[in-house]
């Protein structure tokens, strides 16, 4: 019976339109056209909200994919950014482009005897003989040199470890060394002729082919006075034992040795001649 029914309505509605009976009823019957627009307007709009939501869940979807990856990511920047966190304060910021030096992060192995905290295993395969600069910051830390094919690294206070100086806004020149005291460290052979006063700033001259002109070291605190010579106590700037990571410093520019040897040697022969 209903499937009658539903073929019957068909039936009639298809011959409406076919003699134009929906054109009669909607100038005669104004509502069947109210009720026509309304249901059109309520068809879009449901068709523009089953859209709505499916572009939703697409967008959902996509953003869900992002997140996940943004999760990723975030994990890998977090132990990158760790990773960093214990370096950055070894990171150098000086300009030495016209020198093109040779700079690489060390990490600190072991002491190499344990009543002596200024020696120290390097993570270096040394490429020669020559002395490198050790540097934490802007700060000289110490020097490096070869032992058997393994890096030493020779930190402030070490009495193995030293090199040339400037102090003050004169840049009296002098060699920094070991103190007694583990805390201090000492300037010798500056001139007598020098004026040097406690607070003066001590900075690498470079003269010695380690360092660069410009890395802090400390300041004077006490000066004593020989009678060839005088000799200033300096205070550095930071506790270099404590660290884990320093620079390394090399300068590309050769120094002539062979030109040294050779003018030692014609000295010597005027020297033997007279």
């Amino acid at each position: 019976m209903r499937k009658f029914l539903f073929v019957l309505l068909f039936i009639i509605a298809s011959l409406s339109y076919l003699f134009e009976v929906d054109e009669l009823l909607v100038k005669k019957f104004t509502f069947f056209n109210d009720f026509k627009i309304t249901y059109i307007n309520k068809f879009i709009n449901i068709s523009s909200s089953v859209e709505k939501h499916f572009n939703q869940a697409t967008t959902i979807e996509k953003l869900t994919i992002e997140n996940n990856e943004l999760k990723e990511y975030k994990i890998l920047y977090t132990t990158t950014q760790k990773q960093l966190d214990a370096m950055k304060e070894f990171l150098v910021h000086v300009e030495l482009t016209q020198l093109k030096p040779k700079i690489e992060l060390v990490k600190v192995l072991s002491y190499i005897n344990f009543n002596d905290f200024t020696k120290v295993w390097l993570d270096k395969k040394p490429e020669d003989e020559d002395i490198l600069g050790l540097i934490t910051e802007n700060y000289a830390a110490g020097i490096v040199v070869n032992k058997d094919g393994r890096s030493v690294g020779l930190l402030n206070g070490n009495k193995e470890s030293s090199y040339a100086v400037f102090i003050g806004e004169n840049k009296v020149p002098g060699i920094i060394t070991a103190s007694k005291t583990q805390d201090e460290l000492l300037i010798k052979y500056i001139p007598i002729w020098a004026e040097i006063n406690k607070g003066d700033e001590v900075i690498t001259s470079g003269m010695d082919n380690i360092f660069f002109e410009g890395l802090k070291v400390g300041r004077i605190i006490e000066i004593t006075n020989l009678p060839d010579m005088k000799i200033a106590t300096v205070k550095p700037y930071v506790n270099v034992l404590k660290k884990k990571y320093f620079y390394t410093y090399k300068n590309n520019v050769q120094v002539p040795k062979q030109v040294e040897v050779k003018e030692e040697k014609d000295s010597k022969k005027t020297t033997e001649k007279k």
